[in-house]
């Protein structure tokens, strides 16, 4: 990625199980040992999911962020719901949008832009069980060109 940029985790998973559609980068609201623990890289975003509560904050569920061992008692709840921040416009309108049948919106990755933590969230339609094995088919067959080609020096 680009300059000021370090990523942290890529949510392979979310884009086999969903075909996404549309992106937005928001910010994390983190505590001081999750965000410590987030630069060593110790963090999952594997399940996770978004959805906007009844205030009207979007957060950001099931990711884990394993504790940081030197903060002692003033560590953090490891799945804990984490608020993202985004203009409530936006909020809106994704929210509208999730609520469509089987649609949902997931984080696909994790990463420091200038300091700060960003997620970028996918807005994903769900995929059947026979599109996944396309996908799968699709993957394989890529494989194999890449390979034949790079016996062939092409």
């Amino acid at each position: 990625m680009g300059d000021g940029i370090k990523m942290v985790e890529r949510n392979k998973k979310a884009r086999f199980n969903y075909d996404i559609e549309e992106t937005v980068e928001a910010g994390l609201v983190l505590k001081g040992s999750e965000v410590k623990s987030v630069r060593n890289g110790k963090v999952s975003l594997d399940g996770s999911y978004c959805s906007v509560d009844r205030y009207g904050d979007m957060l950001l569920h099931d990711a884990y962020i394993k504790p940081y061992q030197q903060a002692s008692h003033f560590n953090h709840e490891p799945r804990r719901n984490r608020k993202l921040l985004l203009k409530s416009r936006e909020i809106e309108k994704w929210a509208g949008k999730a609520e469509q049948e089987g649609y949902a919106i997931v984080p696909l990755e994790l990463y420091f832009r200038d300091g700060w933590a960003k997620v970028k969230l996918g807005l994903g339609k769900g995929k059947k069980q026979h599109d996944k094995r396309q996908s799968i088919k699709e993957r394989e067959s890529k494989r194999r060109l890449d390979e034949v080609r790079k016996s062939y020096n092409l």
